[in-house]
């Protein structure tokens, strides 16, 4: 039996219509409670890993708040699959919002925990808005390094330069009237994800293209006009000015794409937390019970420490 109540709710990011799924622990409590915004992956929703923490912490007795990025899953906003880093940010600033007015949230303990690519979006919304007191990541991914330099950092320069060109043309057939163009993330097969000989790939493709995880509304691709946007977005680039706010970095030591995670960790000031799953892959973070287990504990842990109040979770 679950110990926490859903609610469908909507809210406003840059005039788009975002979709969300508001957490609530049952049971009453006469004060308001502390409450954290989680954001999805790139090309996820909802309902699939931010989904899985959002259940889990409100478990724990925290409200949370998971929602579709704008162009994507239930949200608003055309062309839909576009990749907007600058708006995925504002999309976490526009939650915060959301979660302040509530009769049902301390707007004082408000936190934000991102996963993947969330986990390189809610820095940046973090250093600029104080209103959340207490970040933390999993499995952080800055979507700039993703694409410029590969998941283990060491890809050609000549694969990024060559997506900026199609990139390019795709806006110039735009203004043609020929539509943007996307192109998907992921394989269409597992013989084909299998053929790529890359595990990370391989995992990114189970969990999104087969029973593991996979939902309708996950589009698998994005639109060619995100990659210039992506291109120079610098998820990390401002992270020190968090303090002295608490930042806690979650990441399986086996993750091709820890490198992101460390390098980050290394230029954020004090109070900050560096905290391995030990045995676990980037994608495993995302629904293996053994390492989300291990992490929701460890967040309740962070989150209840730097959001109390009066011993009040």
């Amino acid at each position: 039996m679950q110990n926490y109540m859903k609610t469908d709710v909507t809210f406003e990011s840059v005039g788009i219509k975002i979709a969300g799924h508001l957490y609530s622990p049952k049971g009453e409590v006469d004060v308001p409670r502390p409450a954290i915004v989680i954001g999805h992956p790139g090309t996820a929703v909802k309902e699939q890993s931010a989904g899985l923490y959002a259940k889990r912490l409100a478990e724990k007795g925290l409200i949370t708040l998971t929602f579709d990025a704008a162009y994507q899953g239930e949200s608003g906003g055309e062309p839909r699959g576009l990749e907007d880093p600058y708006h995925r940010v504002e999309d976490f600033k526009a939650a915060v919002s959301f979660l302040s007015i509530r009769n049902d949230v301390d707007p004082e303990r408000i936190g934000a925990l991102g996963i993947c690519a969330s986990g390189g979006y809610v820095i940046p919304a973090t250093v600029t808005d104080h209103r959340i007191k207490a970040v933390a990541t999993v499995s952080a991914a800055d979507i700039h390094l993703q694409f410029r330099k590969g998941s283990d950092g060491k890809q050609d320069p000549a694969i990024f330069r060559s997506m900026l060109d199609a990139a390019v043309q795709a806006r110039t057939s735009q203004a043609r009237g020929e539509g943007i163009g996307v192109f998907p993330i992921f394989p269409e097969t597992e013989d084909q994800a299998r053929a790529m000989g890359d595990l990370h790939a391989f995992e990114g493709w189970e969990y999104y293209c087969t029973d593991r995880a996979q939902h309708q509304r996950s589009a698998k691709f994005f639109t060619w006009d995100s990659i210039d946007r992506i291109a120079y977005f610098e998820a990390f680039r401002f992270i020190d000015q968090i303090s002295p706010r608490p930042l806690l970095m979650i990441a399986g030591n086996q993750a091709v794409t820890s490198w992101m995670t460390t390098d980050a960790i290394a230029k954020a000031k004090e109070p900050k937390e560096l905290f391995w799953l030990d045995g676990a892959t980037h994608v495993d973070t995302y629904d293996k019970d053994e390492y989300v287990t291990t992490a929701i504990s460890k967040l309740a842990e962070f989150f209840r420490t730097h959001l109390s109040q009066s011993g009040l979770v």
